[in-house]
């Protein structure tokens, strides 16, 4: 009879044993959800700076002139009236650059 229960323990022992290691919610599930929470955490961490500094940008924009004056030079390239504009074309080959652009206050 004895011999029955230590059989029938191991039995239990060694099924535990294989649906730990192997099973669904085993030890790889485990592993594999703790990455997946690592990495979604440091995916986090990068929209969460992105976020501060789109939230920076937009607060600049809505209480500071010279910000959205710069944006308005640099991407739509408006000029002050009384300013005046000069463009500087490289011939071509001489630099890899591309043309630049410069604005000065009414001196030639």
């Amino acid at each position: 009879m004895l011999r029955w229960v230590a059989l029938i323990l191991v039995l239990v022992l060694i099924a535990l044993q294989v649906k730990l290691w192997g099973g669904n919610g085993g030890v790889h599930s485990v592993e594999t959800l703790r990455a997946a929470v690592k990495k979604q955490g440091e995916d986090n961490d990068r929209l969460t700076q992105r976020n501060q500094a789109l939230g920076a940008d937009v607060s600049d924009l809505k209480h500071g002139e010279q910000a959205v004056e710069a944006r308005a030079r640099a991407e739509l390239g408006l000029i002050k009236p009384g300013e005046t504009f000069y463009q500087v074309v490289e011939k071509p080959g001489a630099s890899q650059a591309p043309a630049a652009s410069t604005s000065s206050n009414g001196s030639p």
